[in-house]
């Protein structure tokens, strides 16, 4: 199988628009899951849950719109990534673009639980499990999160142009979030995040996207399958 590339293909915009936007909703997911909801949630205690709510409604609305724009993003992400490495493989591109924009889909019906949570803040109950389906709809999302991750790493150690140590730790991220949900589902009582430990494979994707990305164009006009690189100009 032959790959056609477009005479001086350029990723240079694409690469910029995928690492900013990732650069962006890493803030801004950090801001609502870090600051607002660990700061806010008490697991557990629905009475404690629902007054800090009640007490930061303004900082609690923020993280839930800091979120919806994390969803965004994570659009403009895979629409920007499907574009760098369009050239690599377009049907795969375009199912790695698909699987993230499912992740969006899923994370933004897990967020209308967030929005709901306000006018519920008197009820304590309901407040705290209006934040427990979030986690528990989000945790699903990322089914599609990993397979994401599994074929941006695959498409990167096929490209040539982004190093295999990059693609590699993109793939192993991917399997990172795979192993937490499939933990999450089948072994009671587990505790251990995966992620936490592999997502060193997203910054490192962001960092060559801000950095090296936007510098490569892809000059070749045919590319075998058969791992070979594709030929570049700096």
């Amino acid at each position: 199988m032959m790959i056609t590339i477009h005479p001086d293909r350029s990723i240079r915009s694409a690469s910029l628009v995928a690492g900013a936007g990732l650069l962006a909703l890493a803030v801004l997911a950090a801001f609502a899951n870090f600051v607002v909801l660990e700061g806010l949630v008490t697991p557990g205690d629905a009475t404690a849950t629902a007054e800090a709510i009640t007490s930061s409604e303004g900082l609690f609305r923020a993280g839930v719109a800091s979120l919806y724009v994390v969803a965004v993003l994570d659009v403009v992400v895979a629409v920007a990534l499907g574009e760098v490495f369009a050239a690599v493989s377009p049907r795969v591109s375009v199912l790695a673009a698909g699987f993230r924009g499912a992740y969006a889909v899923v994370l933004l019906v897990a967020i209308s639980h967030l929005s709901a949570v306000p006018p519920l803040s008197g009820d304590a109950d309901r407040t705290l499990a209006q934040v427990e389906a979030f986690r528990s709809i989000w945790g699903v999302s990322f089914l599609f999160f990993g397979a994401h991750l599994l074929l941006i790493g695959y498409l990167a150690y096929r490209s040539g142009f982004v190093p295999r140590v990059v693609a590699v730790l993109v793939a192993i991220n991917g399997l990172g979030y795979l192993t937490d949900l499939l933990g999450t589902a089948l072994v009671p009582g587990y505790s251990i995040t995966v992620a936490n430990v592999t997502f060193v494979g997203e910054v490192a994707l962001m960092l060559w996207l801000l950095i090296q990305g936007r510098r490569t164009t892809v000059t070749a006009t045919v590319a075998p399958t058969a791992g070979e690189p594709l030929p570049l100009v700096p």
